[in-house]
């Protein structure tokens, strides 16, 4: 049963992030969600989550920084108590050749998608530990097992997501703490939508289609429930057969 408990989940204003804090909060969990930008759309993820009848409060946090997650998440536990359920949404994406790639372009987007992902495992590990209970669900991408051209930023930050997926898994498995990552295709958000409807990775998808933030939080809600106990070091595609 996943009513009553609490979840932490990064870049939860938007796409995904977003439909992953309200699948949960349709099942009872109370959603601590961390933002970095617009304060209008964390009030309005606050509004909506509360209809469904939980706590929800946005926490404006920049993943990358150490410090600010540190300091985050003492305030998060204080309000909240114990945490059950992380998930590590928050990814940013800045494209270009490697040939032209800046090298800020890729210091942040390693910082943002994978030093993220550590800070707030980091952060969480000894609750975790003292409860001897915790899921947590990494967002990794399909580009991360098969490389993309114009991507070796977010490439090696979502491949270096799945090792540290393994490794959390391994050192907390006899703890009772489950360690996951799931491994998106070309879903449509945002991100994608500058594509428009002549995408042409859909005609590499073979399920012809791009997926949904819907099915990606029905995955997580899976990852996130008693049904997955016996499941860690797992990476799990959604991705219509794309790295097949």
């Amino acid at each position: 049963m996943l009513n009553g408990k609490n979840a932490v989940v990064t870049g939860g204003t938007r796409g995904i992030g977003a439909e992953i804090c309200k699948r949960l909060a349709e099942k009872g969990v109370n959603i601590a969600f961390l933002y970095s930008g617009r304060e209008d759309l964390a009030s309005a993820q606050e509004e909506t989550l509360g209809a469904l009848g939980v706590k929800a409060k946005g926490y404006k946090c920049n993943v990358a920084s150490f410090d600010e997650v540190k300091t985050t998440v003492k305030e998060i536990t204080k309000e909240f108590g114990k945490i059950q359920i992380l998930v590590n949404n928050a990814g940013i994406t800045r494209d270009n050749l490697l040939m032209f790639m800046k090298e800020k372009d890729f210091d942040d987007v390693i910082d943002i998608n994978l030093k993220g992902a550590y800070n707030t495992i980091k952060h969480l590990y000894p609750v975790f530990v003292k409860q001897r209970y915790g899921k947590i669900i990494n967002i990794s991408s399909v580009t991360g097992l098969m490389g993309n051209e114009g991507q070796v930023n977010y490439a090696a930050s979502k491949a270096g997501l799945i090792g540290l997926t393994k490794s959390v898994a391994r050192e907390l498995a006899s703890l009772g703490v489950c360690c996951n990552a799931v491994a998106p295709g070309f879903i449509d958000t945002e991100m994608t939508k500058d594509l428009g409807e002549n995408n042409p990775m859909i005609d590499k998808i073979p399920m012809k289609r791009l997926g949904t933030a819907e099915e990606i939080s029905k995955l997580v809600l899976f990852l996130a429930s008693e049904d997955s106990d016996y499941i860690t070091g797992e990476v799990i595609r959604i991705d219509g057969g794309l790295a097949m």
